[in-house]
């Protein structure tokens, strides 16, 4: 068993005053990569600015990303990073732009084109990265993975590298609070789907339970009310916790099956990432159930319910995603997802027929 977390992590109200000093010394110029919106939204590109202005640090703000960044995003950030002098880079939002910001500072380190980007044999430098989520869910805040869409095979896939874990997160929950309500959810949901993969995957890490339980218990009692109270900040505290508890799950045990399966609802038919995920919770679960019940009787008993029970709340939450299957998907996407790399940490070997089963279901 081993576990290790290169990212300096400070969280809490106030957590980017606190790693003020840390910043200071990544560099002399930041390029500053958001979407349009949620970073200007949340307050913390305005605190941004403000404390770099103060520290005298230089930057410029590339807010060119957008939801499930793809290549042609990346490279464009590497341009603008290069052309405008930066030697760090500071990820303001949800998973997009902190996903692609790790891509940029890899793309920009390494001169990687757009044929490379997934080529983590290519990746010999990485230039700082500050991590600032605006949601609390993918955790890619404490983890060395980006996942990215590739628009000429319309497909949606991830690297890993210990050279893409952020240098500092940056995790305050009132970042979070002006998130809408759906995303709120979808956003709660991807936190949960990691935290069961710790589970499933075949890396699962004793180490790591008592991060997966308490977390899985933090969203169950906390996502509803986020979803319909935003302006709570224990519930939002509560689910920034949840998510980089996720975040340091995966980037031991990775992601299974469950992940692998909702990519292609994400590239074909635009169903947001943690909605895909959300939607396979209990078709995943009854499918890895019996390889690992041992350890999800215990989370059982450790949230004081049953599976039948965990299934009511997951049907309270109204998931849905207006899909259309053809024999045409099926026949592109299963292949797709049997060969996606998550697919080695199933906990036993998932037959094409087994994931048409579930496609089929939704």
């Amino acid at each position: 068993m081993k576990f290790h977390i290169p990212t300096r992590v400070f969280f809490g109200t106030g957590a980017l005053s606190q790693a003020s000093p840390y910043i200071a010394n990544l560099g002399i110029k930041a390029l500053i990569v958001t979407g349009r919106t949620s970073a200007r939204k949340s307050g913390a590109l305005d605190d941004v600015m403000q404390l770099l202005d103060s520290s005298g640090i230089k930057w410029h703000l590339h807010d060119r990303i957008g939801e499930n960044p793809d290549l042609e995003m990346v490279i464009s950030g590497k341009q603008d990073f290069l052309d405008h002098g930066c030697d760090f880079v500071i990820a303001i939002g949800g998973g997009s732009p902190i996903d692609a910001a790790k891509a940029i500072s890899l793309a920009a380190a390494n001169d990687l084109d757009l044929d490379h980007i997934y080529d983590t044999a290519s990746f010999l430098y990485v230039f700082p990265l500050v991590a600032i989520p605006t949601t609390a869910g993918t955790g890619t805040e404490v983890t060395p993975y980006s996942v990215l869409t590739d628009a000429r095979p319309q497909k949606k896939a991830g690297f890993g590298s210990d050279l893409a874990f952020p240098a500092i997160a940056v995790i305050d929950p009132n970042y979070t609070i002006s998130q809408p309500d759906q995303v709120t959810l979808n956003t709660g949901i991807d936190a949960l789907s990691h935290l069961l993969e710790g589970i499933y995957s075949i890396k699962r890490n004793p180490l790591l339970y008592p991060l997966i339980f308490e977390g899985i218990r933090l969203i169950i009692e906390n996502l509803p009310l986020a979803s319909t109270t935003p302006d709570d900040y224990h519930a939002r505290e509560s689910l920034a916790k949840a998510s980089m508890y996720g975040g340091m799950t995966i980037a031991h045990t990775s992601t299974t099956l469950h992940h692998s399966i909702g990519y292609p609802l994400t590239s074909v038919h635009n169903v947001p990432h943690g909605l895909a995920n959300g939607i396979v919770l209990k078709p995943m679960m009854d499918l890895f159930y019996p390889a690992v019940s041992a350890i999800l009787d215990r989370l059982w008993i450790y949230l004081g319910i049953n599976r039948r029970q965990f299934y009511d709340w997951i049907d309270g939450l109204d998931m849905k995603a207006d899909l259309h299957l053809d024999e045409e998907f099926m026949a592109q996407r299963i292949p797709e997802v049997l060969a996606s790399r998550n697919m080695a940490n199933n906990p036993f070997e998932v037959t094409a027929a087994q994931i048409r089963v579930i496609y089929q279901s939704l």
